[in-house]
C-alpha cells in the first residue's frame, strides 16, 4: 500500500493498517515490536498492582524497542510521529494478532 500524498491523511484505523504494516515488513522489527508492546502491558499491570512507578516505564520500553526497529531494522521513520493513536493501536493489534496466532512473526 503506497502513503497517501502529503495533504492527506489516513481517516480511518482500518484504512491505515495495511500501510503500517508496510513500514513493519522486517520481521525482526516486527518481533521488537512485539516484545516492547508486551513489557508495556507488563509495566500497566505492575503499576496498577506493584507500584505507580511503572506506569513511567511503559511509554520508554514500547518506543524503545519499536524505535530500534524502525531506525536500526526497517529504515524508516515510525508512524507515531504522524499517527499517534493510529500507531499505537496498530501496535496492540500486532501484538494480538502474534500472540493469538493469526499472524507469525
Amino acid at each position: 500500500m503506497s502513503k497517501p500524498a502529503p495533504t492527506e491523511r489516513y481517516r480511518t484505523f482500518g484504512a491505515f493498517y495495511p500501510f503500517y504494516m508496510t513500514e513493519h515488513a522486517n520481521p525482526v522489527s516486527r518481533r521488537l515490536h512485539v516484545i516492547g508492546t508486551g513489557l508495556v502491558i507488563i509495566a500497566l499491570v505492575c503499576g496498577v498492582l506493584v507500584n505507580p512507578w511503572f506506569f513511567a516505564a511503559a511509554p520508554l520500553v514500547g518506543y524503545g524497542f519499536a524505535w530500534v526497529g524502525h531506525f536500526v531494522f526497517e529504515k524508516n521513520r515510525p508512524a507515531t510521529f504522524q499517527y499517534p493513536l493510529f500507531s499505537l493501536m496498530g501496535d496492540f493489534r500486532l501484538f494480538f494478532e502474534t500472540v493469538t496466532l493469526q499472524r507469525r512473526w
